[in-house]
């Protein structure tokens, strides 16, 4: 066949490549981005500590603290959700985003401290003189 028909054959013809859908469907259980909820926080840090990729920065301070995540080091392992106590870190279930920059996708939070709790309430003394039982009382006459 000669080379110039195929080419030609090929132009006048529609593509025969099949097309891949824009983003591959993901399974049950995926790890993609990491959602934080900032009103769950405690301010604990120990996301940052089980964070191995270093994509989760913690600083505190006594009045508020600083929390970021830059999905360009994370990778996608999962510790940092599972280490959260307070249910703050959940995985979304999509594939990332595409960025061009790095530090695109990064996000920070600055967060008021939560107060201490207030001390429970001491029980109140019972007042007055204990009563006296009925064996007390017989032994009194």
């Amino acid at each position: 066949m000669n080379i110039l028909t195929m080419l030609m054959n090929n132009w006048i013809g529609h593509s025969l490549t099949v097309l891949y859908p824009a983003r591959p469907a993901v399974t049950k259980g995926y790890r993609g981005l990491v959602i934080f909820d900032e009103t769950r926080c405690s301010g604990c840090s120990m996301c940052a500590f089980h964070c191995t990729s270093r994509a989760i920065e913690f600083r505190g301070a006594k009045t508020e603290y600083k929390w970021s995540y830059d999905p360009g080091q994370c990778t996608y392992c999962g510790r940092c959700a599972d280490g959260c106590e307070s249910h703050a870190l959940s995985m979304e279930q999509a594939c990332p985003p595409i960025y061009l920059t790095s530090g695109a996708l990064k996000c920070s939070y600055t967060i008021q401290r939560k107060p201490p709790a207030p001390p429970p309430a001491a029980a109140p003394e019972p007042s007055g003189n204990p009563q006296q039982t009925d064996s007390t009382a017989g032994d009194a006459q």
